[in-house]
C-alpha cells in the first residue's frame, strides 16, 4: 500500500478491530472511486460524487446489489469515521436491481464421487464444509477446542457478522478429526521447543485474559500452516491457518477429477449442505440456524432451488 491516506485508513479500521477482509474490501472501494473520480481527494467531493460513482456501478458495471451495498457501505465509513463528514441519508442513486443467482448444488452422487477424488490434505475440511454446513474461512479458522466430539457439533465463533453458532457434526468424521488433532498436537509440540514461536493468535479481548493459552493445544488452528510466519500485526513468529486459497485449488482439482460438470467453490459444498438437509425433511428454521443467517429469507433461496422446474408438476412430454 503507497497511499499514505489509505494507510491512515488501514490502520484507524485496525485501532477499531475491523476484520482484515473488511478492512481490504473497504480500501479496494474507496482507492476505485478515487481513481474513477481522477485521483481527486474524497475531501473535496460529497454526495454528488458518490451517486456518480454507485450510478456507474450499475449503469457501466452491471454490478449486484450486494456489491453495489458494500462499495456504499465502504465509502459511508470513509466519510463518516475518516472525513468527519457523514453522507446524506437521501443519496439519490440508480440501485442495482441485478437478480440473485439461483446457488449452484451437487447431488448426492456428484458429492460422493467430489469426495472419493478429494486429495487427502484437503478432504477433512471440504468434508466439514458440506457436513456442517461451514463457509470456506469458517472452516481453515476452526481451532481445536471448537469440536465437541460429545455433543457431535462443532462451535462456529465468530462467523460471518460477528456472530457465533453451532453446527451439527457428522460422527462418520471423528476418527479423521481425532487423527488431525494428534497433528496439531505434534506440530505444537515442534512449536513450542522453537524459541522463536510466541504461540498462536488469539482475538485481542483473550489474549491478555488467557496469557498462557497460545501455547496450549485447544487454541490452536484445526488446519495449521505448514510453515511458521511472521505475524503483520506484532512481528512475533505465529503458525496461522492453512491459506484458504489452497481449498479453493483443491476444489477445483477435484471437480474436474470427478468428471462434475458443474462450477464447483467451496461455497457450492455449503449450498449442497443446505439443499441436501431440506430434502431429508429438515424444516427451514433449522437450516437457517445451521446456516447462521439473521433472515430467513436468505435461508428460502434453497427451497426455490427445491422447486426449480418442479413443483409437483408432470411434464407434457413425460405423456406422449
Amino acid at each position: 500500500m503507497t497511499s499514505p491516506f489509505l494507510q491512515m485508513i488501514s490502520e484507524k479500521m485496525y485501532v477499531q478491530r475491523y476484520a482484515k477482509r473488511t478492512i481490504q474490501a473497504y480500501l479496494h472501494w474507496i482507492s476505485t472511486y478515487i481513481r474513477f473520480h481522477q485521483m481527486r481527494h474524497p475531501s473535496t467531493m460529497g454526495d454528488k460524487e458518490v451517486e456518480e460513482f454507485l450510478n456507474d456501478l450499475v449503469n457501466k458495471k452491471d454490478v449486484a446489489a450486494n456489491t453495489q451495498a458494500l462499495a456504499l457501505n465502504a465509502l459511508a465509513f470513509l466519510y463518516k469515521e475518516i472525513l468527519d463528514s457523514p453522507l446524506s441519508l437521501k443519496l439519490n442513486f440508480v440501485s442495482s436491481q441485478k437478480k440473485q443467482k439461483l446457488p449452484e448444488v451437487l447431488t448426492h452422487s456428484e458429492i460422493k464421487r467430489f469426495l472419493d477424488c478429494c486429495p487427502p490434505t484437503h478432504h477433512l475440511a471440504c468434508s466439514l464444509m458440506y457436513g456442517s454446513g461451514l463457509r470456506l474461512m469458517e472452516a481453515v479458522r476452526l481451532r481445536v477446542k471448537d469440536v465437541d466430539f460429545d455433543f457431535r457439533c462443532i462451535k462456529v465463533i465468530d462467523g460471518k457478522g460477528g456472530k457465533n453458532r453451532v453446527v451439527t457434526l457428522a460422527p462418520e468424521l471423528f476418527n479423521a478429526l481425532r487423527a488431525q488433532i494428534q497433528h496439531v498436537d505434534y506440530v505444537l509440540n515442534l512449536d513450542n521447543n522453537n524459541p522463536r514461536f510466541s504461540g498462536v493468535w488469539m482475538p485481542h479481548r483473550l489474549r491478555e485474559k488467557y496469557q498462557t493459552q497460545s501455547r496450549a493445544l485447544p487454541w490452536q488452528y484445526l488446519f495449521p500452516s505448514q510453515n511458521l510466519s511472521e505475524d503483520p500485526e506484532s512481528g512475533l513468529v505465529r503458525r496461522h491457518h492453512i491459506d484458504e486459497k489452497q481449498v479453493q485449488r483443491a476444489v477445483r482439482t477435484t471437480t474436474k477429477l470427478a468428471d462434475i460438470k458443474k462450477h464447483v467453490t467451496p461455497h457450492t459444498l455449503r449450498h449442497s449442505f443446505a439443499t441436501h438437509l431440506l430434502q431429508s425433511g429438515a424444516d427451514i428454521r433449522t437450516v437457517q440456524a445451521q446456516l447462521g443467517h439473521s433472515d430467513v429469507r436468505t435461508t428460502q433461496i434453497y427451497t426455490h432451488i427445491l422447486q426449480n422446474g418442479a413443483q409437483g408438476v408432470t411434464s407434457p412430454l413425460s405423456r406422449i
